[in-house]
């Protein structure tokens, strides 16, 4: 069975910082299978990928079982989506770009681009611009964005989550960075 994603037929939207409806930072693997299914490897890995879903999924497990990055590619037929802005096959100029008229800054990084929302778009290379542009030249320098990874902004810098503590700690290390809201007073 398909896992549904969203009610949004253009794609995936991603929650910055969190996941996407099928997955979320802190699921026990155990949910994320019952959503999607097992993962296309046997067997129990720290990465998994979940290929019952368009775009696939990749998830990185912690030392508990808890997912504590999810990775989305981009689709065969789906592409992933934030705030209305298309995020992954599309040149990566752009996709920033649209992000930062939007309001949602960012910083460069090695292979892509760190959203201070939680989440990075990045290149791997493997897509030249010739697939966007017919008429770009072999040379073409333009990057593709070919996925994104979601996690909490710090994941991506180094203010990294206690992905080691206790679901308490982590929980209030997200409700301290503004990923999760605040907890109401008694």
């Amino acid at each position: 069975m398909r896992w549904q994603l969203s009610t949004d037929t253009r794609g995936m939207e991603i929650i910055p910082g969190v996941g996407v409806d099928a997955a979320k930072i802190g699921d026990p693997r155990e949910v994320v299978e019952r959503r999607l299914g097992s993962p296309a490897h046997a067997g129990v890995h720290t990465r998994a990928v979940y290929d019952s879903v368009d775009p696939t999924l990749v998830l990185t497990y912690d030392q508990d079982d808890a997912v504590e990055l999810i990775e989305v590619g981009y689709g065969q037929h789906d592409q992933v989506f934030f705030d209305g802005v298309q995020l992954t096959y599309r040149f990566r100029a752009e996709v920033t770009a649209d992000l930062a008229a939007k309001g949602h800054p960012g910083t460069p990084s090695d292979i892509g681009f760190n959203l201070r929302a939680g989440f990075t778009i990045f290149s791997m290379a493997s897509l030249s611009a010739h697939r966007l542009d017919p008429a770009a030249p072999e040379d073409d320098p333009r990057r593709i964005v070919e996925g994104v990874a979601i996690a909490p902004y710090s994941y991506f810098t180094d203010d990294a989550p206690p992905l080691s503590g206790t679901a308490e700690e982590l929980e209030a290390w997200l409700r301290d960075r503004g990923v999760l809201p605040t907890k109401a007073s008694d």
